[in-house]
């Protein structure tokens, strides 16, 4: 028993009114603890379930992320800055996302995008993102660390494996099945960043009050460029049967020391691309919808795919205008330009 970890148990898990939340540096000696396997398996689960009912604050993942940082192999840093695409580990299980749509949108249009994530992950085992790449017959997993950098500056896109470059988060995952809720790590996951340089973070979401405890927990870590979208599943994925609502602060690529945070509501009716969210009903359809998609046909995430290649177009500094990007990214996916990057990325994980 380690009985250095023991006070944070003891201290997030006191009950409503005498228990306590972490400090900055607490929650990183705790998240430390755990990685290492100094903690043991009791205490780490005592810990996970006690903190998640005590509801985890902005400081204290900000902690966390810093543990992460020294445990972690980055992807080495490029001579641009990077957006980061962020999206829940345990995947999507009913809405077909759009994400890897709007990564290959992006890094066509030179905006280098970094994605991340894991294989099927308790407790909702939904379809991960390792599986949408897969089914592009893009396997990530088969490059070292230095080619995944070297692809991401020379092709635009590259996709940051845990099992392989972060093993001590991984063995925190039994836990998840274990307790059969989610700890407060999945939280963390959604703004974790696996990128050692420069980068605009994208942060998806599900309920209002996340968002304030990522936007305290990235200001505290000195993230000067962030997006947060209330999306689908928790994904970055703008929905399209009720307005995005999506947080901004700084500009991509640009120098700011003061930056605002914005607000923004975007009706996807306006843009006559509003409609039902596309149900994930089986892997196979929705990769045979994804690949129709990609190459130019009209399949029934296009619209999806328009809107969301719009507004990352425009957020990303590509246009000047989400109707410019809504207007290029519709372009870009009649002429085939995704699925022509799909087969230089195939070429090159060959």
């Amino acid at each position: 028993m380690s009985y250095n970890f023991r006070p944070f148990i003891q201290k997030v898990g006191s009950g409503s009114h005498t228990g306590k939340n972490l400090s900055r540096e607490e929650a990183a000696s705790a998240m430390a603890m755990m990685l290492s396997g100094e903690a043991t398996p009791a205490q780490i689960g005592a810990f996970l379930i006690a903190h998640r009912i005590q509801r985890p604050q902005g400081e204290e993942l900000a902690g966390f992320l810093d543990a992460c940082d020294r445990f972690a192999q980055k992807l080495p840093a490029i001579d641009r800055p990077v957006t980061v695409l962020g999206c829940p580990y345990d995947g999507r299980s009913r809405t077909a996302p759009v994400t890897a749509i709007s990564a290959l949108g992006l890094a066509v249009q030179g905006v280098p995008t970094l994605c991340h994530g894991s294989d099927r992950m308790p407790t909702k085992y939904g379809m991960p993102f390792i599986e949408v790449w897969r089914g592009l017959g893009l396997d990530w997993t088969v490059l070292s660390r230095d080619r995944l950098a070297e692809t991401l500056a020379r092709h635009g896109l590259s996709f940051y494996y845990q099992p392989h470059w972060f093993g001590a988060a991984e063995s925190l995952v039994p836990y998840r099945d274990q307790l059969g809720k989610r700890p407060p790590v999945a939280t963390m996951e959604l703004m974790w960043n696996p990128y050692a340089g420069d980068t605009h973070l994208v942060c998806g979401f599900v309920h209002p009050p996340t968002e304030g405890l990522f936007q305290t927990a990235l200001s505290l870590r000195q993230q000067t460029c962030f997006t947060t979208v209330k999306g689908l599943e928790g994904s970055c994925d703008l929905p399209r049967t009720r307005p995005a609502i999506i947080g901004q602060l700084g500009k991509p690529g640009a120098s700011c020391k003061s930056p605002s945070w914005q607000r923004l509501h975007l009706h996807p009716r306006e843009y006559d691309l509003g409609g039902k969210d596309v149900a994930l009903e089986s892997v196979a359809a929705y990769l045979e919808d994804l690949r129709g998609t990609l190459a130019g046909e009209n399949t029934p995430l296009t619209p999806a795919a328009i809107w969301n290649l719009g507004f990352y177009l425009w957020r990303c500094g590509v246009c000047s205008s989400l109707e410019a990007g809504l207007k290029l990214g519709e372009e870009m996916l009649l002429q085939g330009q995704l699925m022509e990057k799909v087969r230089e990325l195939q070429d090159e994980l060959s």
